[in-house]
């Protein structure tokens, strides 16, 4: 499977709808993607990810049930975009092939298989599906910061072989500095960089997820995620309507209009956040201690049920070093915890 032809400089990828369920609680209403894809697909978006938080499969007790299924959003968002392709995320044991084929029936024409940054060899199986269905894949090794460079360059060279056209540094955690991201990047340019393009996902937990995809940009990476408002977890994603403006600043040709980006934010997106995405004390904490930037909603409603601030879970989930698919350990820290204080 090669990798497509791109109709720009770069290829904004905009999650709102996808990352974005984790600040909304999973709570999208059809009406919402509805006006939120139309918005996107005028403004230029060449693709939209739409699913749960956690992928395709991933409404549930675990990670949160969605107020809409998500295939009935996943065929909304095909009825409305005129000419952008909806993804999908899954999560290989979260998400199944079955939910792959479903999506697809749905309208999802891309999917994007999520790992950890050093479980690619789970990834190969649903990559093998995408290719039965002809869609277009892209690959994220969440987490990016847990691991060196060379190492994810294998993880990604893993994926790449199995049938990925571009595998993503992802930095969950929005822990990744700009010495440390550039790293990565150049590493899975060296080594897939002929046969696929590269992506990155930052989050914006300490503020540098748009410097770190200009960075990404000059090392070679062609595949940029964004979110209208920062809408994601944690503090949020890098804010599409950023990116647009800062890289046609830059004389980077995105194929966005930054104008329609700009007011797709304000003007459908910001109506109906529940909480604007911001850099406070939890959100800094996951940064700093590389905490998985959805464990936020998670940890504060623990710290609210135990009474224990969310930032010292988030913190001793860091030092426990926990990943993605490990939310129902939060209740085990903030037990451990409020018994900690008990014994002063």
């Amino acid at each position: 499977m090669s990798r497509p032809e791109l109709m720009h400089d770069v290829r904004i990828i905009d999650t709102t709808l996808r990352d974005g369920s984790h600040a909304m609680a999973h709570q999208f209403t059809e009406s919402q993607v509805r006006d939120t894809v139309r918005a996107l697909d005028r403004a230029g978006v060449e693709v939209i990810e739409i699913s749960h938080g956690d992928g395709i499969g991933g409404s549930s007790f675990n990670y949160g049930f969605s107020r809409t299924d998500e295939m009935a959003l996943i065929a909304a968002a095909r009825e409305e975009a005129r000419d952008a392709t909806i993804a999908v995320l899954l999560v290989p044991g979260i998400g199944t092939s079955d939910d792959l084929r479903r999506a697809y029936d749905a309208g999802a024409g891309m999917v994007r298989v999520a790992t950890h940054c050093t479980e690619a060899d789970v990834s190969p199986q649903h990559f093998g599906t995408a290719r039965e269905l002809g869609m277009e894949t892209a690959g994220f090794l969440m987490m990016a910061h847990r691991t060196g460079p060379e190492d994810l360059a294998r993880q990604a060279r893993i994926m790449v072989d199995a049938g990925c056209q571009a595998p993503y540094i992802t930095d969950s955690a929005g822990a990744l500095l700009m010495h440390e991201a550039k790293a990565r990047f150049e590493a899975l340019i060296d080594e897939v960089g002929h046969e696929a393009w590269v992506g990155y996902h930052g989050h914006q937990n300490l503020s540098l997820g748009v410097a770190n995809s200009v960075i990404a940009y000059e090392a070679g990476v062609r595949y940029i995620d964004g979110s209208l408002c920062a809408l994601g977890a944690g503090s949020g994603n890098s804010p599409t309507e950023v990116l647009a403006a800062v890289f046609d600043r830059l004389g980077i040709n995105t194929g966005l209009d930054v104008s329609a980006v700009v007011d797709a934010a304000e003007d459908v997106v910001r109506p109906y956040l529940p909480r604007w995405p911001k850099m406070d004390r939890n959100a800094i904490v996951q940064g700093w201690a590389g905490v998985y930037s959805s464990f936020l909603l998670h940890a504060e409603r623990a710290g609210e049920r135990y009474k224990i601030p969310a930032h010292e879970i988030l913190r001793r989930c860091g030092e426990l070093g926990y990943v993605g698919g490990q939310e129902d350990m939060i209740i085990d820290v903030a037990l451990a915890l409020a018994a900690e204080r008990e014994r002063g």
